[in-house]
């Protein structure tokens, strides 16, 4: 049971945390990549990737409008700063895999659909295989649940090392 007083998130930013946690690990299972991409299209690799950049719009409006609650009172300056950057990295991985991705399918002339509708190619079909991109796109996954798990980690680490309320912030109440 959560402590009296804790400043938590948002239950909209609680949810939508989550929900991107859930659609980053889904898709990352439902990656595949290679030649046999152009005939067979992993559509719920697209739909769970591109849901990522979907839930990241609202995240970052709540988070504006004031659905963050200020850091821990007593970490210490440091530690803020990890956490800032952290946070920014992993908001970086979560709009540029998305959107490499949609490049990468769009230079190979895949159609990249969600929910039934087919979004607009973000640049043209190229003949070859569309290489720096899409090679950034398949490894930046693996580096976003990486990424993540230091996160969640860390989050691990300020609840049974610090026992602060960093991680019951983050948690369904």
């Amino acid at each position: 049971m959560a402590k009296l007083g804790i400043q938590r998130y948002t239950n909209t930013l609680i949810v939508l945390h989550w929900l991107t946690a859930l659609c980053v690990v889904v898709a990352w299972f439902l990656g595949e990549g290679g030649r046999h991409i152009r005939e067979n299209p992993p559509i719920w690799h697209f739909a769970f990737g591109l849901a990522v950049l979907v839930l990241l719009v609202p995240r970052l409006v709540a988070r504006l409008v004031g659905g963050a609650p200020p850091p821990e009172p007593h970490d210490a300056p440091l530690l803020r700063l990890a956490a800032k950057v952290g946070h920014a990295t992993l908001y970086a991985f979560l709009i540029a895999m998305p959107l490499s991705g949609w490049y990468a399918a769009s230079a190979l002339g895949v159609p990249v659909t969600l929910w039934g509708v087919t979004l607009p190619a973000l640049t043209a079909p190229v003949p070859q295989p569309p290489g720096l991109v899409a090679e950034l796109h398949s490894n930046g996954g693996t580096v976003l649940l990486v990424l993540a798990g230091l996160h969640g980690l860390m989050a691990l680490y300020h609840h049974f090392v610090l026992k602060d309320d960093t991680l019951r912030r983050m948690t369904p109440a």
